[in-house]
């Protein structure tokens, strides 16, 4: 390992031409403003890149696109989630082969009624393992699959590349508090997500890093830093600045949070996403932009 796994890894959103078709200068942009923002590492095709709406072609332009374009500058981080074994370990061989540095997945599932079991949720992730690239566990409440400690644990202790842990259910710091506890120094990069709404909680359970959106990564960061110097007082306080914003991002925006800083700071032509999401209500999206333009992100003035 050549870095820490630890910091701000933020997702990249996916931009779109207004035709719906990839933007694939603007996705280069997006990756320079998270990277100028202060990232630490950056996760492409996740749920908040929209890898729910991309074809398989396009999951390979973009990661291709991606991986030479940060050309080393952080390590990048390409989700792999599939509920068929075999293809996700092909989306793993394929990311290992153009260069990423971890993989990303959720537990096998496909709609409300196909989930995975225990054990063929370990023994995906054990397939996985043996294509020799670290692997970061998503603990996300889509999926809508259980994975209790002692799983994440097992997976830990047994599959090598098993390394890093995003936990973003419900009650997360308490899950990573017993998870780091109970699974020690196999349990190498604990993060949260949920856009850091639980940050400071997950931070004193044990947290290492935070896989926040695109949208302020350099606003959240020294949060981060300044609780990993033992300065509790200054975390709270810059955590209390971007704390609305944050929740104005998790409970009503989601993904479109980004595209619309990102557009407003130009750095993409276009918000669009695809069909069937809808945009943003006016009001909504408006809201947004009050609430960060007084933080003064880099985002919104990053291609002005």
């Amino acid at each position: 390992m050549r870095f820490a796994y630890k910091g701000i890894w933020p997702v990249a959103p996916t931009p779109f031409h207004a035709d719906g078709t990839l933007d694939l200068a603007g996705m280069k942009r997006v990756l320079d403003c998270i990277i100028d923002q202060g990232a630490d590492g950056i996760c492409i095709l996740a749920n908040f890149s929209e890898q729910f709406l991309i074809s398989d072609a396009e999951r390979e332009t973009l990661t291709r696109l991606s991986i030479e374009h940060i050309a080393g500058r952080v390590p990048i981080i390409v989700t792999i989630s599939h509920y068929a074994t075999q293809i996700a370990v092909e989306r793993a061989q394929f990311a290992k082969d153009l260069g990423a540095d971890i993989v990303m997945m959720m537990p096998p599932y496909h709609g409300a009624l196909l989930k995975g079991s225990a054990q063929q949720t370990f023994e995906q992730f054990q397939a996985v393992g043996e294509v020799g690239i670290p692997i970061m566990v998503q603990d996300a409440p889509l999926s809508g699959v259980d994975l209790p400690v002692p799983l994440l644990i097992k997976m830990a202790q047994e599959i090598e590349m098993v390394k890093l842990f995003k936990i973003e259910c419900p009650m997360a710091a308490n899950k990573l508090r017993v998870l780091i506890a109970e699974g020690g120094a196999a349990i190498e990069g604990p993060f949260d997500g949920e856009e850091a709404i639980t940050l400071l909680a997950d931070l004193d359970a044990g947290a290492t890093g935070s896989m926040t959106s695109g949208m302020i990564v350099d606003q959240i960061k020294p949060v981060i830093q300044l609780h990993n110097a033992g300065d509790m007082d200054g975390a709270t306080a810059a955590y209390g600045r971007v704390a609305m914003a944050i929740n104005h991002e998790n409970r009503q925006c989601g993904w479109r949070s980004c595209k619309a800083a990102m557009a407003d700071g130009g750095v993409i032509k276009s918000e669009f996403c695809r069909h069937p999401i809808e945009p943003l209500h006016p009001d909504i999206r408006k809201r947004l932009i009050d609430l960060i333009t007084p933080l003064d992100p880099i985002v919104l003035k990053w291609g002005r």
